[in-house]
């Protein structure tokens, strides 16, 4: 029998001292990110993605192992375990199969089949499920078993009992359901039907069948809302005939006297235990496998969503659009202070929009503002339209961007944001928000639970824990790969860090508040309840811009302090050079000497060593800055404006399993279906697009009353 170690190398084509390395880090505490970046020896320089699906899977046959034994004790303590049984059960992969094999063993609420037993009707049941040739019809047989005091009041009753026992014992079959599985899979069809006449979004399912193997995710989750919602009734259709005839195979015995009668229970069989089952583990597998695959396009979305280029730097306005409430509007500097807010009222009439104007360009002059974030909520429209006529008026200089606000309102109502911004109203809180999504993205989108941030299909829909698990996950895996100012984060972003709780975050915070800002990365350590273990985990993502020792400003972990001043020596450089920028040589003179030679003296590893010497080129990088750039405009589109064959610049706001939706600068977002995405075959858009990616794309399609807007990437203009 396999090992879980074993088992997971061969599944994920890794060598087995790498699994088992990771395996003993992750169960000394150490976290993903950490073990990512800084133990890259030890596992092959496997990237967080690649742990986190280890980590699930490891979970999992853990989990297998726990419950294979908890069946085994179960089937000990009845007295039924058979070498055989022993050997099967240690061979079962998956959950499932391990259940089938319990099945019989399982304790069972009362059934027809128990009921039979009591009345004394299991030597009848065996006698003819043998299907023995010698045995006499089977109501003569069953003459025997008539006994009114136990209920079993005639020949018919009897049969009947034992029917319900050679059923129940056809249904607890291991193999006829591991068959019938496999069956399923290949054979059966899902079909929807409408269940009421009347229209909806659900129209295209009204008459719907699909095989199994060809049902996409997205169209799984919307059967089932529909059928939740009760404009759709769903089934699982499978030819009965060919199925039976797997079952009959499997328990019949030609020839024999109670081969009809056995015949009779395994339909009963079938009709009454095993589909019915079937059916719903069917349904239940596609909807998990359905979320599955929704909740990691969630994690894909999300990831260039927080990783989007930063706007560093420069005095922003933020505008949450609205139309009873009017227009929230903040000024933030370069750091994202806020400067100054105010509310506007465009949309109210011809006086207020140009009132609007006046006041915002006051703003703008008076702090110098150069970009403006808009919203893309209600009234955003409007708001685009009134912010480029503002523009105009002020003859340049200043750009904008529309912003991706979900999640904003759940921000500005949270406890986090009235600490924050205790005199805020929570409106302007949203437009503090909103010019701060476009400065850092990241810094900003982390104080928002990422569920809020709906980038993905179907989200309530979803197994909340584990989406929030991985969404959770993928926020953690950005955070850490950017790395943070420790003397500028906010808890929201420092609790985020590898090693580090919101206890820890908030202490961090409190610390430089009392003694002033970090000079240096050891002085962490000094950070009440952040011991050696926490500290280990978090100091190669915490910077610290203001220590003397530049090694401090990057992501090489102290630990390899000592490795990156001898690389430096052996190279004939120092960290002052470093500081200065100096070392641009570097690559050349550590080819002279050799990788390996380099990494032996330095007494680390060669992934580690190139790590140390990427850090050392550019101290304090971001890596979002070799991004492309957030897309600014100055002018604006309406959809009438759109003609066939127009080539525009949008940016990917959405990526879901049939195409990706893209702003091009009007209200609307259109849809490049998967077809139009790429002149190369890919099985997922998300295989050549990413939320935040910039794209040129054509025109294909513009239907005004509708608002739908089609588009190709593959036909554009290289």
């Amino acid at each position: 029998m396999e090992t879980i170690s074993q088992i997971l190398a061969r599944e994920l084509d890794r060598e087995l001292s790498h699994i088992e390395n990771v395996i003993a880090l992750l169960d000394e505490g150490n976290t993903i990110p950490f073990i990512a970046r800084y133990r890259k020896e030890m596992h092959g320089a496997m990237d967080d993605t690649a742990l986190r699906t280890l980590s699930e899977r490891l979970e999992y046959l853990r989990s297998l192992a726990q419950r294979r034994e908890t069946v085994k004790n179960s089937i000990i303590e009845q007295g039924k375990m058979t070498d055989e049984l022993d050997a099967a059960i240690d061979e079962a992969q998956t959950l499932a199969a391990l259940e089938d094999l319990y099945r019989p063993y399982k304790p069972k609420r009362r059934t027809r089949a128990t009921v039979a037993k009591e009345k004394g009707l299991e030597p009848l049941a065996d006698a003819l499920f043998s299907q023995s040739m010698s045995l006499p019809a089977p109501e003569e047989l069953a003459a025997d078993y008539v006994d009114a005091e136990k209920g079993v009041e005639t020949v018919e009753d009897a049969l009947a009992g034992a029917s319900d026992i050679i059923a129940e014992r056809i249904s607890d079959d291991a193999t006829i359901r591991q068959q019938l599985r496999a069956f399923i899979e290949k054979n059966a069809s899902v079909t929807s039907k409408a269940a009421k006449d009347e229209d909806s979004v659900y129209r295209l399912y009204y008459d719907f069948s699909q095989k199994l193997d060809r049902l996409q995710g997205h169209q799984i989750l919307a059967l089932n809302r529909g059928e939740k919602e009760e404009f759709l009734k769903v089934d699982v259709e499978l030819d009965r005939e060919l199925a039976l005839q797997r079952v009959r195979r499997r328990v019949i015995v030609p020839g024999s006297p109670a081969m009809a009668f056995v015949r009779a229970a395994a339909d009963d069989a079938y009709d009454r235990l095993i589909w019915p089952s079937m059916e719903r583990e069917t349904r239940s597998a596609l909807t998990d496998m359905a979320c599955e695959g929704a909740i990691k396009m969630f994690g894909l979305n999300l990831k260039p969503l927080l990783m989007q280029p930063p706007v560093k730097g420069k005095v922003t306005m933020g505008l949450d659009p609205g139309y009873r409430n009017g227009c929230k509007v903040a000024v933030v500097d370069g750091t994202g202070k806020v400067l100054d807010t105010a509310v506007v009222y465009p949309t109210f009439s011809e006086s207020r929009k140009n009132e609007a104007i006046r006041i915002l360009s006051a703003l703008i002059r008076k702090h110098g503002v150069e970009h403006l974030a808009i919203g893309n909520g209600t009234a955003s429209r409007e708001t685009e339209q009134m912010v480029v006529e503002m523009l105009q008026q002020l003859g340049g200089g200043q750009a904008y961007a529309m912003v991706n606000e979900a999640g904003a309102s759940v921000y500005s109502a949270s406890k986090l944001a009235a600490e924050e911004f205790p005199d805020f109203d929570v409106n302007l809180r949203s437009a503090v928000s909103i010019a701060r999504r476009l400065q850092d993205p990241l810094a900003e989108l982390v104080k928002i639970d990422p569920m809020a941030i709906g980038v993905g299909q179907y989200q309530h829909d979803m197994p909340q824990a584990k989406l929030e698990e991985t969404l959770n996950g993928v926020v953690e895996d950005c955070v850490n790969a950017v790395g943070v100012d420790v003397n500028t984060a906010s808890p929201s972003l420092l609790q985020r860090i590898s090693g580090l709780t919101k206890t820890t975050a908030k202490n961090i915070v409190l610390y430089r508040e009392e003694n002033g800002a970090f000079t240096e990365r050891k002085l962490l350590s000094k950070v009440p309840k952040l011991g050696p273990k926490a500290f280990q985990q978090c100091a190669g993502f915490l910077r610290v811009p203001e220590s003397a020792q530049v090694l401090d400003n990057t992501a090489v972990h102290p630990e390899s302090y000592e490795a990156a001043k001898t690389l430096l020596k052996i190279c004939s450089y120092s960290l002052e050079d470093v500081a200065a920028g100096r070392i641009s040589e570097l690559p050349q003179r550590l080819e002279l000497i050799g990788m390996e030679n380099a990494a032996a003296q330095c007494g680390v590893g060669t992934p580690t060593l190139a790590d140390i010497v990427s850090e050392l080129l550019k101290p304090g990088r971001d890596p979002r800055d070799e991004l492309p750039p957030v897309l600014l405009r100055k002018d604006v589109l309406e959809i009438k404006d759109l003609k066939p064959g127009m080539e525009l610049m949008g940016t990917v706001r959405n990526v879901i399993d049939f195409g990706a939706f893209v702003d091009i600068g009007v209200h609307q977002d259109g849809l490049v279906h998967i077809s139009q995405i790429s002149s190369k075959f890919i099985r997922h858009p998300s295989e050549a697009v990413a939320v935040g990616d910039v794209v040129k794309v054509v025109v294909l399609e513009v239907d005004e009353k509708k608002h739908r807007i089609s588009l190709s990437m593959k036909q554009a203009s290289k």
